[in-house]
């Protein structure tokens, strides 16, 4: 059945526009948790679909789902935001291992990496997102008792505010290295909005310091419409991500940073399909085909 949720960009909470996105993703990784070849567990993720009214009937088993595997998303789609959560746990975790004590989740949503990851005892972890939505995240989550593993800093801000100092102001460190992330977030954002939140990570880091983010590289979004996820997301759930995507050209910010002296590296996402032999692979009028994960560290001068 088809939901009713509201298309709209500025909502304040989760119940609709960008912030039902996130009960999506956390959805997905329900569904990748009890998967017996697990690829990420977030034992918290089902209990965020259970208590938002929008999505009470989502599945959080694809057992639950009449079609299994074969549903495009809650198979599918799913499987990606699966594989998209074990790859950069596994980024951000090499990088606090090497060099960065502080983490920086850039609309950071239902993330819920402080509460289920390993971290280093020195470590803290800034999570930036709307007030609506931390405090949806928060309420669920003392409801559980749930402890963080780590110094965990909420940072309700609007990125399109002023959220540096916000962030500065809750403690984080420019002089000291960090890694940041942008995951699911850009392609929602207009392109300069985007320059400028590279631009800024630049300014805020030091040597050390390592940032990821997923990029989408379609010249015309709309081309893949009818995509069977599209299709689905829209028809099953009533998010319809083209609507909430920016329309607008994308900048090259994996180009700008390595013009900045960063060193990146892109990959689709059907390479770390093929090196966890789990996780979609290439299929025609695939509206992932355009998905890009960028990886950048800035190295020493």
């Amino acid at each position: 059945m088809a939901g009713t949720a509201t298309q709209d960009t500025d909502v304040e909470g989760v119940d609709a526009g960008v912030g039902l996105t996130a009960l999506l993703v956390a959805a997905a990784r329900a569904i990748e948790t009890h998967r017996h070849d697990s690829l990420a567990q977030d034992a918290y993720a089902e209990h965020f679909v259970r208590a938002a009214p929008a999505c009470a009937d989502w599945p959080v088993r694809i057992e639950q789902v009449p079609d299994g595997d074969g549903n495009p998303l809650w198979g599918r789609f799913a499987r990606y935001f699966g594989l998209r959560t074990r790859v950069l746990d596994d980024f951000l975790l090499r990088s606090v291992r090497t060099s960065a004590h502080q983490v920086v989740l850039l609309g950071a949503g239902l993330d819920t990496r402080a509460f289920r990851l390993d971290w280093p005892c020195d470590c803290v972890v800034f999570e930036i997102d709307r007030a609506g939505v931390l405090a949806f995240k928060h309420q669920v989550l003392t409801d559980l008792t749930a402890s963080p593993k780590v110094k965990r800093v909420p940072v309700p801000v609007d990125l399109r505010a002023d959220w540096v100092t916000a962030l500065t102001t809750a403690g984080f460190d420019p002089a000291a290295p960090s890694v940041w992330l942008a995951e699911g977030l850009l392609f929602y954002l207009p392109s300069p909005a985007e320059t400028y939140l590279i631009d800024t990570v630049d300014r805020l880091t030091t040597e050390g310091s390592a940032l990821a983010f997923e990029a989408k590289l379609e010249k015309d979004l709309q081309a893949y419409r009818d995509s069977p996820i599209y299709t689905a997301t829209r028809e099953q759930i009533g998010i319809d991500l083209l609507h909430l995507f920016d329309k607008g050209p994308r900048p090259d910010s994996a180009g700008d940073l390595t013009a900045k002296g960063w060193s990146t590296s892109m990959h689709t996402p059907f390479d770390f399909s093929r090196r966890h032999r789990r996780g979609p692979l290439p299929e025609p009028n695939d509206a992932l085909e355009g998905n890009r994960w960028v990886f950048a560290h800035k190295p020493s001068p």
